[in-house]
């Protein structure tokens, strides 16, 4: 195996177009898991470490921009009130030691479909920002996902960034896992409300072949908010519509059965998790 290891993103972008097969490295918390279990031998590593524009966030045309290799705890500490669902899904993200290696970046790349950042990145109707040697283009994260552990990038691609606009009402996210830390989610939970649109997004994770919309569930609750007159009132939601929308996010998955949770009991729980996400989403939406 050779390793391969850019000081800058210009000689990134050029040993990955010399060696398309080269695997992406940053944080290590997945791709030193898959060597390390022997899962994934690759001939050649790409350190990124090293590449320090990937480690910047900043505004970006009434969005943020937010590197590939900036890390769960710093999405924490710096993002936390522009970004409140993907900060709440960072600190479910392993330990610290974790949190402070993994970056959002290595999740996307991960594109495993129990990744914490995906739920909320979908939610935000975030774009990831890809590049190569040929150009520069933005992948809505909803496409971004093409199978278990598989993504939208060409071979000669990096990920580069990934555009999420900042928050415009509240967000949640709720997993759940086979115990109360450090764990792979059995079944993950993203919901926001985007009152300036008048829409809602939502994402699933670790209970389909990759993370997921629930978009009949988004387009109800929409429409039931603004023929109610609730985004301007800010009443109590019916019940009728709580329920409905749960109904409609347990539609969306598609699970299987394996040794963390049964298809079953993922559909159920995400049923849960969506009722109680809505429920602190419009406490906090009548708050404001």
């Amino acid at each position: 195996m050779e390793f391969l290891q850019p000081a800058t993103w210009a000689e990134a972008l050029q040993m990955k177009a010399a060696h398309p097969r080269a695997v992406p490295i940053q944080g290590g918390t997945d791709v030193m898991v898959e060597l390390n279990f022997d899962r994934h031998r690759p001939d050649h590593l790409l350190d990124l470490g090293r590449v320090r524009e990937l480690a910047e966030w900043a505004p970006a045309g009434g969005q943020i921009r937010l590197g590939a290799g900036v890390t769960y705890t710093r999405v924490i500490d710096e993002l936390g009130g522009q970004l409140p669902g993907l900060a709440m899904a960072s600190r479910t993200v392993g330990s610290p030691q974790i949190r402070n290696r993994g970056t959002v970046g290595g999740n996307l790349g991960a594109a495993s479909p129990a990744g914490d950042a995906h739920p909320p990145l979908l939610a935000s109707c975030a774009a990831v920002e890809a590049e190569s040697v040929r150009g520069t283009r933005l992948i809505p994260a909803a496409e971004f996902y093409t199978g278990v552990k598989r993504n939208a990038l060409a071979p000669d691609e990096l990920i580069c960034a990934v555009r999420v606009a900042p928050a415009a009402g509240p967000q949640q996210f709720c997993k759940i896992g086979t115990r109360n830390a450090m764990v792979i989610a059995v079944a993950a939970f993203g919901l926001a409300l985007h009152p300036d649109g008048r829409w809602v997004g939502t994402g699933i994770g670790s209970a389909a072949p990759t993370p997921r919309r629930a978009t009949a569930a988004e387009e109800f609750l929409a429409q039931a908010l603004t023929a109610d007159g609730l985004w301007e009132s800010r009443g109590s939601l019916p019940e009728a519509v709580v329920a409905r929308f749960a109904d409609l996010v347990a539609d969306a998955a598609a699970p299987i059965d394996d040794v963390r949770g049964s298809a079953r009991y993922r559909v159920h729980s995400l049923s849960v998790m969506a009722r109680r996400a809505l429920a602190w989403a419009w406490t906090d939406y009548q708050r404001m």
